[in-house]
């Protein structure tokens, strides 16, 4: 806020005027970070840490692959593949049509099974499994923990 009838409204405690600008910009800054964050250019844990910016998921939706939604959990997932959503194809529920993006709170997320290189793990990636934390060892890795591609972390 640089106008400074607005600071001193501020300053007062009281709520200072926007103008129609003041909106415009704020929503183009939010449309340009979620245009971002689909494009790859905003690391997941950014992007979780303001979901807020991005539109709930809904149905019937046309969503093109890479699209990124909140879903009633406050969680964000990021489309697969383009499909039309239907009632029972939840993001929680699809893993083919969606994937969870990172949370910043969770350091060991709970291990799913990836369907194909585009959810696959890398090598660096941490889960839990079987009640127990792991970590990658390889780029790609589509296997179970304990199989394949893990190393299972040391207690602290």
């Amino acid at each position: 806020v640089d106008d400074p009838r607005r600071l001193r409204l501020l300053a007062q405690g009281k709520a200072p005027v926007f103008s129609p600008a003041d909106i415009a910009g704020a929503e183009t800054g939010g449309i340009m970070f979620v245009t971002l964050a689909e494009a790859g250019s905003i690391d997941a844990t950014t992007a979780a840490e303001h979901a807020d910016l991005f539109a709930p998921w809904a149905v019937p939706v046309a969503y093109k692959a890479g699209n990124i939604r909140r879903y009633t959990d406050g969680q964000l997932y990021q489309c697969l593949q383009d499909h039309t959503s239907q009632a029972d194809w939840t993001p929680d529920a699809a893993p083919s049509l969606w994937k969870r993006v990172a949370d910043p709170a969770e350091e060991w997320p709970e291990w799913s099974q990836p369907v194909g290189a585009h959810d696959a793990y890398n090598a660096g990636d941490k889960v839990s499994h079987g009640g127990k934390h792991w970590t990658s060892t390889v780029d790609s890795n589509v296997w179970e923990p304990g199989v394949y591609g893990w190393t299972e972390a040391a207690e602290v």
